[in-house]
């Protein structure tokens, strides 16, 4: 098979102009582009986040909207552009030649509501087509796909420059927090304190299928490691074996054992009824909506009890000396539905998380 050679040098340049509609480089065109380096934490230091819920006023909630929205047309739009430029001219497209596109699109009168929208966000969503792109040529991953309306998750990803953070003295590790392209800050439940005089890296605002709007907030935290734990006159680490099964989620080598929590059962026959509901209302109506809103609300309410659970369970597993090592698994009868109850693939990734910091 012979192998497609990519177009370059003074040729690409044309095609990126005349065919693709990629304005040249004009700022700084005499030197040399260097790409993008991400950001590296500090020594001694591990990324951290912080998800809290927060409820915006009409206005934010619409103007959020049209961010989402925004920000899964660019991102389809930087998808097809890539994925064209290579079909049908040879040519590959960067991140760099993305963002000049996204400024052409912007001087378009059928999108120019770009504009409304913070442009270090839509540029996070071309940065999110690039990164999907190079895991996918690495053959991590499949070839990346379009982002459908009502299917993808809403979020928006806010660097540095896209949001204002004044921390309260009153109250350190609290504050106010101004989204780019709106006037008042969001007004949110602090459930917890982030980590006194740190700045948040970055933001990322989602909406779930239940209408909740929450922020995850990135920070560079300094986590103390707990003191080793040996066994009584050796210097032998304690330890204790995980067995996670069906009939009790979690049982310790000492015979202490975590409950199946069985979630989709306890709720399977109001979520029965609800999908009734759902099949009988009118396709497109607001009563099916409506109905909708309640599975969603209903589902959310079952992972949001199952992952606190786990959390709780796998802090105090870490924290107590005589628990720091992970063990096997045993798997019966009706695994998938039960697996997928129990969440296991969570709890272990919070205890490898967990142990590490």
């Amino acid at each position: 098979m012979t192998k497609l050679q990519a177009v370059n040098g003074t040729e690409a340049e044309r095609v990126k102009r005349d065919a693709l509609g990629i304005a040249d480089r004009r700022k700084h065109h005499t030197r040399k582009a260097t790409p993008l380096r991400s950001h590296t934490k500090e020594a001694d230091t591990h990324h951290r986040v912080y998800r809290f819920r927060f409820y915006p006023t009409i206005e934010q909630a619409e103007q959020l909207g049209r961010t989402f929205g925004a920000c899964r047309w660019v991102y389809n739009e930087g998808l097809a552009l890539r994925s064209d430029a290579w079909e049908q001219h040879r040519v590959k497209v960067g991140f760099a030649e993305s963002c000049r596109a996204l400024t052409g699109w912007k001087r378009v009168e059928d999108t120019a509501w770009l504009k409304d929208v913070s442009s270090t966000v839509l540029q996070q969503a071309l940065r999110h087509v690039d990164q999907a792109f190079t895991r996918f040529l690495n053959g991590q991953t499949r070839c990346p796909e379009r982002k459908k309306k009502g299917r993808s998750r809403e979020s928006a990803i806010y660097v540095r420059t896209g949001f204002k953070w004044v921390e309260d003295p009153a109250l350190p590790g609290t504050g106010l927090i101004t989204l780019a392209k709106q006037s008042e800050p969001l007004r949110i439940r602090w459930s917890r304190a982030l980590p006194a005089g740190v700045v948040p890296i970055r933001l990322s605002v989602t909406r779930d299928k239940a209408g909740r709007y929450f922020v995850a907030a990135l920070v560079e935290e300094r986590i103390a490691p707990l003191a080793a734990a040996f066994l009584p006159d050796t210097q032998e680490p304690k330890a204790v074996g995980l067995d996670l099964g069906l009939a009790s989620l979690v049982t310790l080598d000492d015979g202490t054992k975590l409950d199946h929590p069985r979630l989709l059962k306890r709720y399977a026959e109001k979520l029965a009824r609800l999908q009734r509901e759902l099949h009988n209302k009118v396709r497109g109506s607001n009563n099916r909506n409506k109905v909708r809103q309640r599975i969603a609300r209903l589902y959310t309410l079952i992972s949001d009890m199952r992952k606190d659970m786990l959390d709780q369970f796998t802090t105090r597993l870490v924290r107590e000396p005589s628990a720091r090592h992970g063990g096997r698994v045993r798997r019966t009868a009706r695994l998938n539905e039960t697996i997928v109850d129990a969440e296991w693939g969570e709890l272990l990734r919070q205890l490898h998380c967990k142990c590490a910091w």
